[in-house]
């Protein structure tokens, strides 16, 4: 039986990146393609609770089986995985623009990989570079890596949770950590048309990441791939609390009111 390799995005179901991760992932195994009906990027791991979905069919370049539903990319994988049974594994993006260290908080892309996790299946997320001069990356070049990449993470059972960055014009594949000691989140203030005062979140650069990380490779035009885990526990933390002395201290009356006051107010003494 042929591989079921589910895709999805946050970028929308009409994407180009999208496409170019199907036709890659062809060569694999079966495909189906489902994904928000507009973009949802930066959506995080969100589910749409409050109203229903639809998951209607669409039309794509490439023939491939394609829904798009008008809801969030953890909502998409959650009824691809509902709609089609049997499926091995989901891929996510290729999204337009980098998830490198606290993005992975933020991102749909990792988002609906992660969905994925939760289900018991495998995710693997997808993002790469864009460029102020690109009206889109070229996904041709970095086909050859997409697939090396694939071949790689398809044999790897144990790995649940994978995410990859694409820099333009990659030299190699690293093996990376998340980079987690710098925040790259900011707010920039304006004016709307009526002098009133608005806000952007938006992303400012950073510097300096260490040796081995996402950003680090990335930055380095290498393909980075992170594995990652969806149970966030402190084990360091939690076996220094575990092995602390434990304090116990009686718990003693401090009411201020004499017995018999107690009593005559009804109240247990």
């Amino acid at each position: 039986m042929k591989r079921r390799i589910l895709i999805c995005n946050d970028d929308g179901i009409y994407s180009p990146g999208i496409a170019a991760l199907a036709k890659v992932a062809a060569r694999f195994g079966d495909v189906r393609i489902v994904a928000p009906d507009v973009e949802q990027s930066s959506m995080g791991a969100a589910i749409t609770s409050s109203r229903p979905l639809r998951y209607r069919r669409t039309a794509l370049p490439g023939d491939f089986e394609a829904y798009r539903v008008n809801g969030t990319p953890a909502d998409c994988v959650a009824l691809g995985v509902y709609q089609w049974s049997r499926v091995d594994v989901v891929l996510s993006g290729i999204n337009l623009g980098p998830n490198l260290g606290s993005a992975c908080w933020h991102s749909g892309t990792l988002a609906a990989a992660k969905q994925a996790a939760l289900f018991g299946l495998r995710g693997i997320a997808f993002s790469t570079a864009v460029t102020l001069q690109e009206t889109e990356p070229d996904f041709v070049s970095l086909e050859p890596f997409v697939e090396q990449v694939l071949q790689q993470l398809l044999e790897e059972k144990g790995m649940c949770l994978v995410n990859v960055n694409l820099p333009d014009k990659p030299k190699g594949i690293r093996w990376t950590r998340q980079a987690v000691k710098q925040y790259d989140g900011d707010v920039v203030p304006g004016k709307d048309p009526f002098k009133r005062p608005i806000y952007w979140f938006t992303v400012k650069p950073l510097q300096g990441e260490e040796e081995g990380t996402d950003r680090w490779a990335f930055a380095r035009h290498f393909v980075s791939i992170t594995p990652l885990r969806l149970d966030l526990t402190d084990e360091k933390e939690l076996a220094r609390a575990l092995v602390r002395p434990r304090q116990v201290s009686a718990v003693k009356a401090r009411s201020g009111v004499p017995g018999g006051a107690a009593k005559k107010a009804g109240r247990p003494q």
